[in-house]
Parts: structure tokens; C-alpha cells; sequence
């Protein structure tokens, strides 16, 4: 693409921006005018005034929120997110003119909230329809933004394939530039090598590049630094990509402490913890009588408590009593040692499983109970005292965490214990105990930790009730 289409292109992209903000401006103060309208409402003055403290609350709140940024390879979420906070500043601004003023009594107040609660969704709803066309234009080859990415390791491989992936971002990675590669492309990724880092000022003044992704270890501060000192000012946007996912830290967040940023590498999974205890009370009082009746079957089964408490893992490191309904005889711990001290087989189906298929101590109705899965039921209890979340990784022992966590040399000790273990996850819906090595549960817990969302752990807890109608791989 030439210079001079390119910046044509670009001029008609902040065009477009800039008429979205006025658009969606008097589309606020339309959807006011209709409200009123259909709720039959004689206008006065003061909706005149309304109309013009409106527009102008919306032109100031929608710039400072930064709704007309480029929003090419964001999820629709953060879009809507911005859109909620910039018109909660605006119904700020609204409420502190009624009260100023003392004009609240000139406004009907069905239509107020009517208008303040549907207005947000209508502005994402238009977003949507810009975004939309604008995928429209870029599966046709226009609208494309260019880019070139620092680094040709795994960060930088990553990034690039990341772009591939969402073409609808209209992003092209023309290729790397980075000081130890010297060849016509990266094996992973079909893009040219540039030239080395210190090519890239005049690399960035000869060519038209819109996006500059800076994929260097953060061991490399002083090219970092001098790619931010030299390139700032030759057009391109300059984009740091911070190397965390090569220490595992996926789910890290930016928090402050006065003016210090810090990383957290333990973020408050706010929608997880609601959602956990909201379904967490639901099942428990649904399933009360149930859980009261397996209580009583247990007793007349065999002698014991009613409840097995054993210590598991939980977020951080720490340790917690995991409950569960009692399925096994009294004293299993101790009868364990015997158990494995007198049959191999035994003692080697337990180092790799820490489990035994026909284990003898577990009694008739605790068979029942762990075919079902009812035996996990009081784990919920587990989910409100905060120790356990409904969905996660399976729940494991301290012994676990050393051996096959922290000595398989990658970074999964890390990333198990920065979250709470579940009650159900993607081990207990897939093989269950059928699994054939434990580095593949490893692995399903490290999935989870990496790619966790609601939407898929709503399908993990449909999964987890077809599991515990069929019974396969629960013993």
C-alpha cells in the first residue's frame, strides 16, 4: 500500500471515529426525544435543556473513556464495560444537575430509568453494527493496519500467530526484526526477517507501518528502551507485549500502590467468586433432603463419621480441609499401608494414581455414592467458605504439588495455585480416573488455569451431570 492511500485511509478512520461520537450523541438524546414521545410526555423547556446537558455530558464522558480508540482484536465485553462506565458518568453528571438546579420535578421518572437503564445497550448495539461493517471492508482487503513485530522468539512467534488468528482485526504482520535471526523467515510463522533492531528507525521512515508490537524478553530493557526513545515519533503506535506468558503469569493483573504499579499475580476473580456462591446455595438447598438422606444411609452402613475431611491444596499453596462424604471403613489411612506393603501391584497403581480401581476398604454404600459423585456434594460447602470453586482443578495433595507439579520443570506449580481447585473441571469430565499417566491431568489443570472462562464453565457443569449419570471412570 502506498504512503498516500494509506494515509487516506487513515484520515478516513478517524473520520468515521469522529462521526460515530456524534452520532452516538444525538442518538442518546433521539432515544430520550422518542422515550418521551411514547410515554405521551408533554415536552418543555426543560427536556430542551435536558437534550443540550445530555449531548454535551455524553461529548465530553465518551471522549475521556476513550470510546472512539481502536478496538481491533478486543473482545466485545471490554467494549461494553467502557460504554457502562462512561454513561455512569454521565447519569453522575445528570443527577447532580437535577439536584443543583432543583429541576427534578419537570422530568418523568418512568422515563428516566427506562432511558438510563436501555441506553447502553444501544450504544453497544450501534458500536456492534460499526464493527460489523468494518469487518465487512477488511475481508475485502481495506482497512488494513500494518504492523511489524520486535523479537522473533516464542513471545514474538506467539504474537503473530495470534494476529493470524483474528483476521478480522484487519492487522497484517509484514514481518520481525530481531538481532540473533538472520534468515528469510521464522519456521513457525510464514514472515520475513526485516533486519535487526537497529533497523527499524529507518525501516519506520521509509515505509508506512501503523503498529510497532515490541515482543522482547524483559531482560532486553536497554533495546527496549531504545526502540521507545528513537521510534516514538515516526507515525507508528508502539505496543509492549509483556513476556508473561513465558513465566506462566497468564492471569497476572496491573494494580497500584500509590503512584507504584504492581503486578498481581493472585487477581480477584470478582464474576467467578459470584458465581460460585449464587450456585453454591442453590444446589445446597435444592439438594438438602438428598444430602440429609445419604447422612443416614451412611450411619446404618458402616461405623464413622459421616464426613471425610482431608487436606488438599488450595490457591497460594495453602492447605484446607476438603469434605467429602465418608465412602470408605474406619481407619482407611492405616489399612492403606498394609494394603500397599503386602501387594505391588497395589503399591504401583497408587504411585501413579493415588487411587485404586477395586480398593477393598471402600464400603457398599460408598460405592454408590462415588459412582454418582454424590460423595462430592459437601464440597459446596468448601465453595462458600471461599477454599473451593465450583469449576477449577481437580482438588490434590500436597505430595502431588511436589512431585508432579513443581518437578515436571515447567511452570505448572505456578499456575495451579493461582487459582481455587473445583469440585468438578476438565479432569472429571473427560477421563476421570481413566486417565492413563498423571502428566495428562497436569496438563488438563493447566488448560483450565489458561483458558477458564463462564462460558465454559457452564459447559463443564452440564458435562459433570452427564458424567454422573453414567458413571464412567468414577471409582
Amino acid at each position: 500500500m502506498s504512503p498516500a492511500l494509506s494515509w487516506n485511509l487513515r484520515q478516513r478512520t478517524s473520520s468515521i471515529y469522529k462521526l460515530l461520537h456524534i452520532l452516538d450523541c444525538s442518538l442518546v438524546c433521539g432515544h430520550l426525544a422518542l422515550l418521551v414521545l411514547l410515554y405521551q410526555v408533554p415536552w418543555s423547556r426543560y427536556y430542551t435543556w435536558l437534550e443540550f446537558v445530555v449531548f454535551t455530558a455524553c461529548f465530553v464522558s465518551f471522549h475521556y473513556f476513550q470510546l472512539y480508540r481502536s478496538w481491533r482484536g478486543w473482545k466485545l465485553y471490554l467494549e461494553f464495560f467502557v460504554i457502562l462506565k462512561a454513561w455512569a458518568a454521565v447519569i453522575g453528571v445528570l443527577l447532580f444537575y437535577f439536584f443543583a438546579f432543583k429541576v427534578s420535578e419537570g422530568y418523568s421518572r418512568v422515563v428516566f430509568i427506562i432511558w438510563s437503564l436501555t441506553t447502553p445497550l444501544l450504544l453497544f448495539l450501534s458500536h456492534l453494527a460499526v464493527r460489523k461493517l468494518l469487518r465487512h471492508y477488511r475481508a475485502q482487503g481495506k482497512n488494513i493496519r500494518h504492523a511489524v513485530i520486535v523479537g522473533a522468539g516464542d513471545l514474538g512467534l506467539r504474537m503473530a500467530q495470534q494476529t493470524e488468528a483474528i483476521p478480522w482485526a484487519g492487522i497484517e504482520v509484514l514481518g520481525f526484526f530481531d538481532d540473533r535471526l538472520e534468515q528469510n523467515a521464522p519456521a513457525a510463522i510464514n514472515k520475513p526477517w526485516l533486519g535487526r533492531i537497529r533497523d527499524l528507525r529507518e525501516y519506520l521512515m521509509v515505509n508506512d507501518i501503523d503498529y510497532v508490537y515490541i515482543a522482547l524478553p524483559m531482560r532486553a530493557e536497554r533495546k527496549i528502551f531504545w526502540i521507545l526513545r528513537e521510534c516514538r515519533d515516526l507515525g507508528a503506535h508502539l505496543y509492549l507485549v509483556p513476556d508473561l506468558y513465558i513465566f506462566g503469569l497468564h492471569h497476572a493483573e496491573i494494580q497500584s500502590i500509590g503512584d507504584m504499579l504492581v503486578l498481581s499475580f493472585n487477581p480477584d476473580y470478582g464474576w467467578k467468586r459470584s458465581f460460585d456462591i449464587a450456585f453454591a446455595l442453590l444446589i445446597l438447598l435444592l439438594t438438602a433432603p438428598l444430602m440429609l438422606l445419604i447422612m443416614l444411609l451412611i450411619k446404618l452402613d458402616s461405623q464413622g463419621p459421616v464426613f471425610y475431611r482431608h487436606r488438599r491444596i488450595m490457591a497460594t499453596g495453602r492447605e484446607f480441609e476438603c469434605l467429602k462424604f465418608r465412602t470408605m471403613v474406619m481407619d482407611a489411612d492405616k489399612k492403606l499401608h498394609k494394603l500397599l506393603l503386602n501387594n505391588p501391584d497395589l503399591a504401583e497403581e497408587w504411585q501413579n494414581n493415588f487411587k485404586l480401581k477395586n480398593d477393598p476398604r471402600i464400603t457398599r454404600m460408598g460405592r454408590f455414592l462415588r459412582r454418582t459423585s454424590l460423595d462430592e456434594f459437601p464440597q459446596f460447602i468448601n465453595v462458600l467458605k471461599g477454599e473451593m470453586s465450583v469449576v477449577g482443578a481437580r482438588p490434590i495433595v500436597g505430595r502431588e504439588l511436589e512431585e508432579y507439579y513443581k518437578g515436571s520443570g515447567e511452570p505448572s506449580a505456578g499456575r495451579y495455585v493461582s487459582m481455587k481447585p473445583g469440585i468438578t473441571g476438565p479432569w472429571q469430565v473427560t477421563k476421570r480416573s481413566d486417565t492413563e499417566n498423571y502428566q495428562e491431568r497436569v496438563e488438563l489443570n493447566d488448560w483450565y488455569v489458561l483458558n477458564h472462562s463462564l462460558t465454559g464453565d457452564l459447559k463443564i457443569i452440564l458435562k459433570t451431570i452427564g458424567c454422573m449419570i453414567s458413571g464412567k471412570g468414577a471409582y
